[in-house]
């Protein structure tokens, strides 16, 4: 079952679990747009196909907030945002090793293929982020993650290459008994609309994030 957080008109705010993916690629894992249209037919008897807008996407891996839109005036003005960098994400992560302070990664990425990594020279594409550290407890730290650009496996990227890998990485650091610790827990945009400013948040509750209290984030 979906659990949706906000729906009108013109948007549709869920959780994205981990393991699903955003969009279809071909294979036989579900996906959130896939899902969701069906939801959409079903719930307004919808005849033939039903548009849905895919304006941004999280990794299979990673579960969290996502927004689609229901009509192409929203989808476009909603990557004008994100275009803008008026649309913010906030992610909850789990690191190894004990980080001190706040801080910022300011790196440039290449990707290539699946795979993305830190280039020392600009022909890679930037990538901005910072961070607040919320606790640190048996080697491993719980940081907020404030993204400013959207590169490919850019918080799993920067934080490796910064020595502090997220938990349960298989790719960029070293696979764990629980799946990735990363979490988009928080999103922030103006309504296309009604230009409402509209915030959803969800707090992760499995694997490596129950070592954690999260009631106070």
């Amino acid at each position: 079952m979906i659990n949706i957080l906000y729906e009108d008109n013109h948007l549709l705010v869920v959780e994205k679990k981990v393991g699903v993916l955003s969009q279809n690629d071909g294979s036989d894992t579900p996906d959130m747009l896939t899902l969701l249209k069906e939801y959409i037919k079903d719930k307004y008897n919808k005849p033939g196909n039903v548009y849905l807008g895919l304006v941004h996407r999280l990794d299979k891996e990673v579960g969290g907030v996502m927004v689609f839109a229901k009509t192409s005036k929203a989808a476009r003005r909603l990557s004008e945002q994100i275009r803008n960098r008026e649309f913010k994400k906030t992610y909850l992560a789990i690191c190894k090793g004990i980080i001190d302070s706040d801080g910022k990664f300011y790196d440039y990425l290449k990707r290539d293929g699946y795979r993305s990594y830190v280039t020392n020279s600009k022909e890679g594409k930037e990538a901005r982020l910072s961070y607040e550290v919320l606790s640190s407890k048996n080697n491993e730290s719980l940081v907020k993650i404030n993204l400013q650009t959207g590169r490919h496996h850019q918080i799993r990227v920067q934080f490796s290459y910064h020595r502090h890998p997220l938990l349960g990485d298989s790719k960029y650091g070293v696979k764990g008994k629980y799946p990735l610790a990363l979490f988009a827990y928080k999103l922030e945009f103006t309504h296309p609309t009604t230009k409402e400013k509209l915030s959803f948040k969800l707090l992760p509750k499995e694997g490596y994030f129950k070592q954690f209290n999260l009631t106070k984030i």
